[in-house]
């Protein structure tokens, strides 16, 4: 028997194996290797390879699947270790899809077959009319780090040397909006801003070993973000990252075609691998060839882009013997498994908001005659959001109602209205039947049609994104009538960020807001609605009252936006969530802090539950600069999930790091603050809104930074 290529010895150190298989491809097979659908190199034994896959909320677009919450929605959980037990199902069915597809196919996989994850999108959701917002984390750099870095943990997994699969952060940077716009957009944002709002999380990320960064569509600055020498450097040089970049769909040709910083594409391929980015989605390397001839880049580039890409590979196990890679005989009966299930309504139970009750909630045991409408309440695509996975099971809001109503209890069932066409009246027979139900479930809000990337919505839509955050007429119209009937009225919420409803929330007796709540979301509603479990989310955006509260939305300058700089109060603030018991807070403590010490320190504080139920809650911990110091007036550091029996208490911590203290300047770099800082435990962003809506005084703390 012949001696294996050194490339395919398992045992021979990495670096080693890659120097090996690049030196045996030849300048063209290495050029086919930097686009995203690698062809097969048969006389080396390598089959063909596409990197592009998706898996934010559930293996993406590629058929039957465990579809979770939206990702916003998991932001709403404020919970790392959900959020990593989910990207970790994720990749044990994305283990057992790939294997079952290259064993069908003598080793080759198909666009959505692969092991490289583009996901999570980090960035950061600064203003709600874009309609990529529901594929991120919120609105918080904080927040977001913590949940994509437990994201990135979840997918690659904890095996020493290989990768469970490989997380990608997208998109560097400062990309939110408008989507209309993105191909020739130039985001133009102070270096304050870059520093202090739109890039630690990834920074968050890259420290926490994320395997890949895309670059966005637009340009910052002036720079093409898969070209940017700028955001190269902080990348490589300043946060260490050692893995590779790829380009978003197309972004190289935006070069040329939309941006029209070089004469073609040639150009744009070679300015793209000089600035390093490694993989290109899209064929526009096809051109480096004549590139190369022209002298406009060297092979030495795109080795080093070939070393960092064969670096993913190895990791993945892509050239080892599927005995020696975990995950390789993981069994298709994985997928959708009761077990997978169970997290995916777990999670979208603990995402469920409950912005308003009254004290109908949870419904009592006398409902005899419950009405369920609206355009959501029947619909898959309510649960779906984008970037989504299919499932032989989607438990849809009236079919989850249906199956949890106590025997004697009647369900009737109308869609009611139009989702956006105020041109056509409600249904006069759904407003008579509501008026003879006890209670109505009113189903409405935004549904992905109307919001998502570029194209996904109907022609008719912004490309996307919502002009308006407002419900739409026709549902406003609708609600406004069933409010008539003097009938109880439960709100439900659908859709991927912000929804402006003061007049709902003045009409209506509950309101909960459930995003998109994947395949058992129909179940999940049910429960909560019935008191089975509680509503556990928390908003991880800030609900304003109107559109006309928000800053122009090509304007990438952070006043004005998020809880953070905020000058308008909200409907409802970032943080905020109710539940079905009480909760009260006491005796905040924390350490003393000292400018310049590279030690976090810790804050704590007792929580008690004071009602009658078992509870669960999100614990955050703010800060707040001393008056004048610069910066947001209050910023969020830390945040814990806790469940607690009623009567109970425990004492809850935070961790500050040593950044805490600091305040950007106009130059972008972090000053350690001396002074009076407020350190604050809350139940919510602390606003006066918040107060108003029933939510515990914030505790605060006074801490003598030196």
């Amino acid at each position: 028997m012949t001696a294996p290529l050194p490339f395919r010895n398992a045992d021979l150190p990495l670096a080693e194996r890659i120097e090996d298989l690049l030196a045996r491809l030849s300048l063209a097979e290495k050029i086919g290797q930097l686009m995203h659908d690698n062809p097969a190199v048969p006389r080396l034994g390598l089959p063909a390879y596409n990197w592009w896959n998706e898996g934010c909320h559930g293996v993406g677009r590629n058929g039957r699947a465990t579809v979770f919450p939206q990702a916003i929605a998991l932001g709403a959980t404020f919970d790392r270790e959900l959020v990593r037990r989910i990207a970790d199902t994720i990749a044990t069915e994305a283990r057992a899809k790939h294997h079952a597809a290259a064993r069908a196919q003598d080793g080759a996989t198909q666009q959505y077959q692969g092991l490289t994850f583009w996901a999570p999108n980090i960035n950061l959701y600064r203003d709600p009319r874009w309609g990529r917002g529901q594929e991120t984390f919120g609105e918080d750099p904080v927040l977001t780090g913590e949940l994509g870095a437990a994201f990135v943990q979840g997918l690659q997994g904890d095996h020493p040397h290989y990768l469970k699969t490989a997380a990608c952060a997208k998109h560097l940077a400062v990309h939110s909006g408008p989507e209309s716009q993105r191909h020739g957009f130039n985001a133009r944002v102070s270096d304050r801003d870059l520093r202090e709002s739109y890039l630690p999380h990834f920074e968050r990320l890259v420290r926490a070993g994320v395997e890949a960064v895309m670059g966005a569509y637009n340009r910052t600055n002036g720079e093409p973000c898969c070209a940017s020498a700028n955001l190269q450097r902080i990348l490589r040089e300043e946060w260490g990252f050692t893995g590779h970049f790829v380009s978003d769909c197309g972004a190289v040709d935006d070069f040329h075609r939309g941006h029209q910083v070089t004469p073609g594409p040639v150009e744009s391929a070679a300015l793209a691998l000089h600035h390093g980015c490694d993989l290109n989605c899209g064929c526009t390397y096809h051109d480096l060839a004549e590139a190369l001839r022209r002298q406009l880049v060297t092979e030495a580039e795109i080795d080093r882009s070939l070393r960092r890409l064969l670096r993913t590979k190895f990791r993945l196990g892509l050239f080892d013997p599927p005995e020696r890679v975990p995950g390789a005989t993981t069994p298709l009966a994985v997928v959708n498994s009761a077990a997978h299930r169970t997290v995916a309504r777990r999670a979208a139970v603990n995402s469920i908001v409950l912005l308003k009750n009254n004290g109908l909630l949870p419904l009592a045991s006398s409902v005899r005659n419950l009405m369920v409408v609206g355009p959501g309440a029947a619909s898959v695509d309510a649960l779906l959001g984008n970037y989504f996975g299919l499932n032989p099971q989607l438990v849809t809001l009236v079919e989850g109602l249906t199956a949890r109503a106590p025997e004697g209890c009647r369900v009737g069932y109308s869609p009611g209205c139009l989702p956006d066409d105020a041109s056509t009246p409600p249904s006069p027979a759904a407003i008579y039947e509501c008026s003879c139900a006890d209670v109505t479930i009113a189903v409405l809000g935004t549904l992905p049609v109307y919001e998502g990337e570029e194209g996904d919505a109907f022609a008719s839509r912004a490309a996307g994104d919502r002009p308006a955050i407002e419900l739409s007429e026709s549902q406003r119209l609708f609600l406004a009538k069933l409010r008539a009937n003097q009938k109880p009225v439960v709100l439900i919420l659908t859709g991927g960020g912000a929804i402006a409803c003061p007049e709902a929330h003045e009409w209506c007796d509950a309101i909960l807001h459930v995003w998109y709540p994947g395949c058992e979301g129909g179940h999940a509603v049910a429960e909560v609605l019935f008191g089975d479990a509680e509503p556990g989310g928390r908003l991880p955006v800030t609900v304003p009252r109107a559109t006309v509260d928000l800053p122009p939305f090509e304007d990438y300058a952070m006043a004005g936006r998020t809880y953070r700089f905020a000058t308008k109060p909200p409907l409802y603030p970032f943080g905020y969530g109710l539940g079905y018991t009480t909760w009260a807070l006491a005796d905040l403590l924390c350490q003393p802090a000292a400018v310049g010490s590279a030690e976090p320190i810790e804050a704590s504080v007792l929580i008690r539950n004071t009602g009658t139920r078992l509870g669960r809650t999100v614990i955050q911990f703010y800060v707040s600069p001393p008056p004048g110091g610069g910066g947001p007036d209050v910023k969020l550091v830390d945040f814990a999930t806790l469940e607690l029996a009623p009567g109970t208490v425990t004492r809850v911590a935070g961790r500050l790091p040593a950044a805490t203290w600091s305040v950007h300047g106009e130059d972008g770099r972090p000053r350690h603050t001396p002074g009076d800082w407020q350190i604050i435990a809350a139940f919510a962003a602390p606003v006066d809104r918040a107060r108003e809506l029933g939510v515990p005084a914030p505790l605060r703390k006074h801490v003598d930074v030196t």
